[in-house]
């Protein structure tokens, strides 16, 4: 039976909303400055942090992985972990910061985290992760989720993804984002695992037919916000994407408003560049460095006029000494200029 906890949780309509697009959460991408710079785009979709470790948060104390800007929001955060106790107190804190979602990670295939037994190692434990978002959704006060994989190794997804879906959803949890590829987790790399096994996007539309009160999103290889229309479209409740709109950021964010959502929004990538500019002035004013922020930002005009020369004269100059805002200033200038030699 569905815990009632989290199934009052399906209130929060606005977070449900925005989870028609998100943007994954990725390992040293997705950091607090790249989440701002996401929300500059898209004023609507749901933005997740990089993955946090319930031990770090528990034992290590390292509570400093919560920070975030206000202006984020909507935003996740989530959580790696197979200890129902520790995750249980590592939402609470990831509530009391603020967050408005807590998702559990049951889909990441690197080394460290099956040597910690947890992510996509968890897709072999349902009856572990359903006794993990219990306790999960007993500290939050916001809603629990999960993002997982099809399956690990030779499982049989067919089989395992229901049953999973099943067990979890038994134990409260309504809301899952489906990586729709299996991990490999003996003879592939995390970064093969992002590309070599086949996507099985059948299976998961499958899965919102078979599970039509579950909140199903699909995740893995989606590039543009066509697929993502085109998913829609077909029943799915959302779409996450993830490197592309890393590395092609205007091509996803800033049309996703209006696409996605029905809500215009007028800004192009000059505009973001120099909204960005008081956000990276106060950075460095408080110890941080440029490059924390400007590596980012360096897709921005990916596929556009002056993209070299803007990815060249940020990547060069901002080791230099005394490198601030005027770096990122210099380096636009390489956009305009050319755009402006196009246009004449």
């Amino acid at each position: 039976m569905a815990n009632p906890k989290n199934q009052e949780k399906s209130g929060f309509s606005d977070v449900r909303r925005a989870a028609r697009l998100s943007i994954a959460p990725m390992m040293d991408w997705t950091d607090r400055h790249c989440r701002y710079m996401h929300r500059l785009m898209s004023r609507e979709a749901l933005l997740y942090t990089e993955m946090v470790t319930a031990p770090a948060l528990v034992r290590g104390g390292a509570v400093h992985l919560l920070a975030h800007n206000e202006a984020e929001h909507p935003v996740a955060l989530q959580l790696g972990g197979s200890d129902s106790a520790e995750l249980a107190q590592a939402t609470k804190l990831g509530a009391d910061a603020g967050y408005d979602e807590i998702n559990l990670n049951v889909g990441c295939p690197s080394d460290r985290v099956q040597s910690g037994t947890f992510g996509a190692i968890l897709m072999t434990q349902p009856e572990l992760v359903a006794d993990c978002v219990a306790a999960m959704i007993d500290q939050s006060a916001v809603e629990v989720t999960v993002k997982c994989r099809i399956g690990v190794d030779d499982q049989d997804p067919e089989q395992v993804l229901p049953d999973f879906l099943q067990k979890v959803s038994a134990a409260g949890v309504t809301r899952f984002t489906i990586h729709a590829r299996k991990a490999w987790l003996q003879g592939l790399s995390p970064k093969e695992n992002r590309d070599i096994p086949p996507l099985d996007y059948d299976l998961v539309l499958r899965m919102k037919a078979q599970f039509p009160d579950l909140h199903i999103s699909v995740n893995g290889g989606i590039t543009s916000l066509d697929q993502a229309e085109a998913f829609l479209a077909q029943g799915l409740d959302g779409v996450m994407i993830g490197r592309a709109a890393y590395h092609q950021p205007g091509e996803v964010l800033l049309e996703a408003d209006r696409r996605i959502f029905g809500v215009e929004q007028s800004k192009d990538n000059v505009e973001i560049v120099h909204a960005m500019l008081p956000y990276i002035e106060a950075h460095l004013h408080d110890g941080g460095k440029l490059h924390q922020i400007t590596r980012h930002m360096l897709g921005l005009f990916a596929g556009k006029p002056g993209a070299r020369g803007w990815r060249r004269t940020l990547s060069e100059g901002v080791s230099l000494p005394g490198a601030g805002p005027e770096l990122v200033e210099k380096a636009l200038v390489c956009v305009t200029q050319e755009h402006m030699r196009i246009q004449s």
